[in-house]
């Protein structure tokens, strides 16, 4: 373990979320996180809408169910989408009806009777003609949400659409979606017990009581095909369909659970379902969280929303507010027994019948009943007298309701079990640091350590020498106790580090560097090293990165082949950093000549100028040959403006201008004086011939 970069702060917060992230996904009812969540992930588009007829239903539909004033804002454009479908039943699809039937129910939407009428009559004949498990589902329950909307639907053939969708079940519970479907499904059962139950409630009459228990029993078988984990959680998921057909389980099991629940409602009796099923599914719904998508969110809510209030059985969750609790701090343990939405429990009573430790030994059976606190709804109980330690535990509570009659109507699931964590201040005694000697053992120099105050010691060594470094950790009960990291860490002043791990055994911790056999991992770099010591638990309130003080080490050379230290990392950062000042003082200008001089040199600069002027004096130049007729003379006045034009520019490369950019205007001026001084001489040419030939 030496010769490594550790990072021991970094290492506790892992650690501390190594181990509380198994207790923090606990099962919780509905709350606010869940509202937030639905209203993020239906959030409409730019235009208002939610998509299609179903997204639709879903969005409104989850959005009332937990009780957001955001669906009332989307009333007016989705009950105009629902209006526009329902408007032309005969070219909109049965499950269009369907989704806008429900929609205008979700919201209250005004539709004429006379749009109604046609719906129905669209629906009923599509009933007489299909052998589709979807189409019997659409189109009753199409039916059925228009009745709830206050008109009189009645149909008059329940008994033969009745049995006609129970031709599709099978012996495992399960539904076929049509005749021609060579496989069954638990999707698909799910929607056929919730057409059965709209057939039902549809019915003029009495559907006959013996297929009403023939389809009780097929609940049953259905409920024996259930799914489980080991915390006592129930789920439904397909077996074996086709690809195109899987679900999934929250899809699956929503549909079962809107099925069952929908046809325990409509049925005499109670179905023979056990308790602690029920209780599982909704705690596998709760258990799902916060849900990634739209789907899963409506089908989470809408199926805890039966789960609230149905005829089968109600569950009552048991949750704890915190699965943390700090014996320095004496927590009480806090427990909540609710509905799936967190609403109140009936009379009943809450025991803690067991504690279990991590490796699943009992540590206590004694049964001790929680104080209920009626302002608060929660019960309570001191974890101190339970004389348990820092660690995990498994704590199992038995709830019992306090009416009989209550028995049948909530499912409290028996025992449950909670996974707790404790916390607690860590006893740090004995702690000693020193020198040895290698051969003999005999210790030079002992200091006795504070690990939980603030401690520095000088220590000293060669490479024929040892450090000793020794401490013992108790819990508050006295027990042995092994955090999960325990680190020693050498710095050198080169910034090297090494970094040991410190056993342990019982409560003894030691560690002994043979720096004899750690000169080559210590590169022979003799010198200052810095001492720190890192303790972390999660359970420990008192976990420290402690400095334990310097020691000056004196290795041999290293030999030639000898390992180098590995290059110190560079901060990628420190190039955008404050630069060092830099300190520059300028040469002395040299000594310029008089002004006079200067003066008399630019004069003599002139005499070329004036010697121009002289010659030209001197040959008598004139403008007797200066074109006369317009055209001519104009070239002429543009060919002298462009000599003067040069005459400019040297003036000004004299001044300011540099060498290139007065090449560049030279030769822009250069093609213009090569034009129009053409059509000058040529003129000039043509007149002088003329006059020879006169």
């Amino acid at each position: 373990m030496a010769g490594r970069r550790p990072a021991p702060p970094g290492l506790l917060v892992l650690l501390l979320a190594a181990a509380f992230a198994p207790i923090s996904s606990a099962v919780r009812p509905v709350s606010d996180a869940h509202r937030s969540a639905a209203a993020e992930l239906f959030a409409p588009s730019a235009d208002g809408s939610f998509g299609d007829l179903e997204r639709t239903y879903e969005a409104v539909r989850t959005f009332q169910i937990l009780g957001l004033e955001k669906y009332k804002s989307v009333t007016g454009k989705a009950c105009k989408f629902a209006a526009e479908k329902l408007a032309s039943p005969a070219s909109s699809a049965t499950k269009d009806l369907f989704h806008a039937a429900r929609i205008s129910g979700v919201l209250g939407c005004s539709v004429d009777a006379g749009v109604y009428d046609g719906v129905v009559a669209r629906l009923k004949a599509v009933i007489k003609d299909t052998n589709s498990l979807l189409e019997f589902y659409y189109t009753v329950g199409g039916l059925l949400s228009i009745k709830e909307q206050g008109h009189k639907i009645v149909l008059s053939d329940a008994e033969s659409t009745f049995h006609a969708i129970k031709a599709l079940s099978q012996s495992d519970g399960r539904w076929r979606y049509d005749t021609n479907s060579a496989e069954s499904s638990t999707f698909a059962a799910g929607i056929a017990l919730e057409a059965l139950a709209g057939v039902v409630a549809l019915a003029d009459a009495e559907v006959d009581p013996s297929m009403i228990g023939v389809v009780k029993n097929d609940i049953v078988k259905l409920f024996d095909t259930i799914k489980s984990y080991d915390d006592g959680t129930f789920y439904f998921d397909e077996k074996h369909v086709d690809a195109t057909e899987y679900k999934g389980p929250i899809m699956t099991s929503a549909s079962v659970v809107r099925g069952v629940t929908s046809f325990a409602t409509v049925a005499s009796g109670k179905l023979n379902i056990p308790g602690e099923k029920v209780l599982g599914l909704g705690k596998f719904f709760l258990g799902i969280g916060l849900p990634g998508s739209a789907k899963d969110c409506f089908n989470q809510i809408e199926s805890l929303s039966f789960l609230e209030n149905n005829r089968v059985f109600i569950p009552l969750i048991l949750s704890l507010p915190s699965k943390v609790f700090s014996l320095t701090s004496k927590d009480q343990l806090k427990v909540e027994v609710t509905t799936v939405f967190g609403s109140a429990a009936p009379p009943l009573k809450v025991n803690l019948v067991q504690v279990l430790g991590s490796d699943s030994k009992v540590i206590t059976s004694e049964n001790k009943e929680l104080q209920f606190d009626l302002d608060n709804n929660v019960h309570y109980l001191d974890i101190a007298p339970l004389k348990i330690d820092v660690g995990k535990y498994s704590l199992v509570f038995e709830i019992s309701l306090q009416e009989p009659e209550h028995e049948s109507v909530y499912a409290t699931g028996g025992r449950n079990t909670e996974n707790v964590f404790i916390t607690g201040l860590i006893k740090v005694d004995k702690a000693e640091i020193g020198i040895s000697d290698n051969d003999a053992g005999t210790v030079e120099s002992v200091q006795k350590l504070d690990l939980l105050k603030d401690t520095k010691v000088s220590l000293s060594a060669n490479h024929l020498q040892k450090l000793r470094l020794s401490f013992q950790l108790a819990t508050p009960l006295g027990h042995t106790f092994k955090p999960h990291q325990v680190f020693l860490k050498l710095k050198h002043e080169s910034n090297v580090e090494h970094l040991f791990v410190v056993p342990g055994s019982a409560r003894q911790f030691k560690i002994v560097l043979d720096f004899l056999g750690l000169v080559e991992k210590f590169y022979y770099l003799s010198g200052r090293y810095d001492l720190e010591l890192a303790v972390g638990d999660a359970a420990m309130e008192n976990s420290f990165l402690r400095p334990l003080g310097h020691l000056e080490l004196d290795l041999p050379e290293a030999p030639e082949k000898a390992p180098r230290p590995p290059a110190q990392a560079v901060d990628p950062f420190s190039k955008f950093g404050p630069k060092a000042e830099i300190s520059h003082i300028f040469r002395s200008p040299e000594k310029r000549p008089p002004k006079e001089l200067s003066l008399a040199f630019t004069g003599l600069t002139l005499l070329p100028f004036i010697g121009f002027l002289i010659g030209l004096m001197r040959l008598g130049v004139n403008l007797k040959n200066f074109p006369s007729l317009p055209g001519p003379a104009a070239f002429a006045s543009l060919f002298h403006a462009g000599i003067g034009a040069v005459l400019l520019l040297y003036v000004l490369f004299w001044l300011k201008l540099d060498l290139f950019t007065t090449l560049k205007y030279l030769g822009f001026l250069g093609i213009f004086l090569v034009f129009v001084g053409h059509r000058t001489l040529s003129y000039l040419s043509s007149a002088s011939t003329k006059q020879k030939t006169a």
